[in-house]
């Protein structure tokens, strides 16, 4: 666990700071960007075990980031994360992996970067 890193991508400041620390003190190395801008190539750099990937952001769609990431990175899980649960329906976002809604309990958040690490794990 202790090398599993993990991509926090929200616009919102204070996500961003609950995110990392929630999930830093589970043991997790997390690296946040409050942008879509080059996030391909901060995937490539900080190579994430896991993308959490907000979709309502001022200057992207999360939903046109999850298609690049998985063009380019089709084996990385992704946690798609929304204050509104009516993006579940979109076909977009068929290509993550999780899907949560944003809440300040981040026991469902915590679940899923769990099950996503241990699905993504090569099986012994």
């Amino acid at each position: 666990m202790a090398n599993d890193k993990i991509l926090i991508v929200d616009d919102e400041e204070v996500i961003l700071m609950l995110y990392k620390e929630e999930l830093e003190e589970e043991g997790y190395d997390v690296v946040t960007t409050s942008t879509g801008l080059g996030l391909l190539e901060k995937i490539e750099t900080e190579k994430p075990k896991v993308v959490v990937l907000d979709i309502k952001m001022a200057e992207y769609n999360g939903l046109d980031l999850l298609q690049d990431i998985r063009k380019s990175y089709y084996n990385i899980p992704v946690i798609l994360c929304s204050a509104y649960s009516s993006f579940k329906g979109d076909l977009k976002s068929i290509a993550a992996d999780y899907y949560v809604v944003k809440s300040s309990d981040l026991t469902e958040l915590k679940q899923k970067v769990k099950m996503a690490l241990e699905a993504s794990r090569p099986s012994d």
